[in-house]
């Protein structure tokens, strides 16, 4: 077995080099737009949270940004989490997908759920949802994703199962 040799690192101890920089820090042109398509479980994995992180940095940016929730997406909308009563935080983090989206809202960004994974998937209603979430026809899941085609928007796009 490898034996590691020195102290181990101190709470607040630096161990890699976060000042270097290698890319320009892009901001968005006049009218830039960006679409975050997420099909992802919540709390099944980072990658539903760390998505609604991107978006809110891609909103600082200036991109006009739509996040596009479908699939198992649509739960990340829901009004009626919380426990032991709704909006209460059991643990730290269990209420962070609804506090990222207030955010991302707040600061402009548009968020839109699919009717068809509310209602046939999971049993939700549009009452459900978190105020200022848009629910969406189905089908407009992918005209979303012609349009931002269309008008040349950055498109990321993440499934998780």
């Amino acid at each position: 077995m490898a034996q590691i040799v020195g102290e181990r690192p101190n709470t607040g101890d630096i161990i890699v080099d976060y000042d270097e920089k290698l890319f320009d820090d892009v901001q968005a042109n006049e009218g830039e737009k960006a679409y975050i398509f997420m099909h992802t479980v919540p709390f099944e994995g980072s990658v539903g949270f760390v998505n609604m992180l991107t978006a809110t940095r891609i909103n600082r940016k200036g991109f006009d940004t739509s996040l596009v929730l479908y699939g198992p997406g649509v739960l990340m909308a829901s009004a009626t989490r919380g426990f032991p009563t709704v909006g209460a935080e059991a643990f730290p983090g269990h209420m962070n997908f609804n506090n990222q989206l207030g955010t991302f809202m707040k600061e402009g960004g548009k968020v839109y759920a699919c009717r068809f994974a509310m209602a046939a998937l999971y049993g939700m209603r549009e009452s459900d949802l978190i105020d200022g979430v848009k629910p969406m026809h189905p089908l407009d899941v992918l005209d979303a994703t012609l349009t931002a085609r269309r008008e040349g928007a950055l498109v990321m796009q993440t499934w998780t199962l």
